[in-house]
């Protein structure tokens, strides 16, 4: 299986970058530059210390991984590049992660991590290196329409990463590329074998890099010791129904392990950061009809949403688009209403927008209330 695959705007036989993390993915895409013949440039990012994270299993750009990242360019033979990005990953990332548990909020690193990192110094770096494009293994299509480039949904949508990208933007957009947002990821393991990578088999990262065993509150209590310091949990009411252990261990639309017995089923409607306070109450005080979405970028023409039009918001990644009317608020705000109530809805996670397989924009869902 040999597929030939081209960057639109791209010359043939231009300088390209890829970004290598060490996964099948970025191999791969690595692989199709050489053989589609461009000249290639793997770069990887370190964003950890290299001897403590060796044998950390689902850490993403660090020890084990950066070696596979090397292995595959050597197999290719492309020059590697490895960058020390650990004091700004940390900065842009890790401390905005628990910064945002401690105001109560449900952060998504992976996409500060894009924003702030990725395709932000990568992309310069990419440009200071004199290549034409930056190429990723990101599974999400860039199409051009009118002479303007547009992110689109995966073709596989259970593999599409769109919603961890909407903080790309316009001029970011028309430098990068997705050779993979085509196809599925047997194909891209097709692929993998097809040129001989040792990550050929190599399984996918699930958790938060730095979070490698799911236990965010500890990374978080590391970094802000007293983000596990004890308070109460109330009701709308404010009347004390038990104790926790630290807000960071809660989320918006919770209801197991909650600590407390009730005659009906509670959840979690409101985390309180300045009075330490978890807030219970029934499933429909969780209903939202209404969001402010900060940070909003878009990626299609916003004067079409000042008086408002109708989208499909993703408040989650892995839940399909709800029916909403979005309202330009200000510069860089935006309002979005359901159709019908939407519930869990927590603070600091993404809103992402779509007209179908088309991504329009997205932000961060704010903690005020419309």
């Amino acid at each position: 299986m040999s597929t030939k695959i081209k960057l639109e705007g791209v010359a043939d036989g231009a300088l390209v970058a890829v970004a290598m993390s060490g996964g099948v993915d970025s191999s791969v895409t690595a692989g199709l530059m050489v053989e589609a013949g461009y000249k290639v440039i793997g770069i990887t990012l370190q964003l950890y210390d290299h001897g403590a994270m060796v044998n950390k299993k689902g850490a993403c750009c660090a020890g084990q991984d950066i070696y596979d990242a090397r292995t595959v360019a050597d197999k290719l033979g492309i020059p590697h590049y490895v960058l020390d990005y650990e004091n700004i990953f940390k900065q842009n990332v890790i401390d905005d992660f628990v910064d945002s548990y401690l105001q109560g909020e449900t952060p998504i690193p992976c996409v500060r991590c894009n924003q702030r990192v990725k395709f932000r110094d990568l992309l310069t770096t990419s440009k200071e290196l004199g290549a034409e494009a930056l190429v990723t293994g990101h599974y999400v299509r860039r199409l051009v329409h009118n002479g303007q480039a547009e992110m689109h949904r995966a073709h596989d949508h259970t593999r599409d990463q769109s919603y961890f990208l909407f903080t790309t933007t316009q001029e970011q957009l028309d430098y990068l590329h997705f050779p993979l947002g085509g196809m599925p990821k047997t194909e891209t393991r097709e692929h993998a074998r097809r040129f001989g990578l040792v990550v050929a088999d190599k399984p996918d990262s699930q958790d938060i890099c730095f979070v490698p065993t799911g236990g965010y509150a500890a990374v978080v209590e590391k970094f802000r010791p007293g983000a596990l310091d004890p308070g109460e949990i109330v009701d709308g009411q404010g009347r004390v129904l038990g104790q926790h252990q630290g807000i960071i261990n809660y989320t918006i639309g919770q209801r197991k392990g909650l600590g407390i017995s009730a005659a009906d089923p509670l959840y979690v409607v409101k985390i309180d950061p300045v009075n330490r306070q978890v807030v219970v109450g029934p499933k429909e005080a969780l209903a939202k009809t209404r969001l402010l979405i900060n940070e909003m970028n878009w990626l299609t023409d916003k004067s079409e949403f000042i008086t408002g039009k109708e989208a499909n918001a993703k408040i989650r990644s892995t839940q399909p688009g709800l029916q909403a009317k979005v309202t330009v608020r200000g510069n860089h705000q935006a309002v979005i209403e359901f159709v019908t109530p939407e519930y869990g809805v927590s603070a600091g996670q993404a809103c992402v927008l779509y007209d179908g397989d088309r991504v329009l924009g997205g932000g961060w869902i704010s903690r005020e209330e419309v």
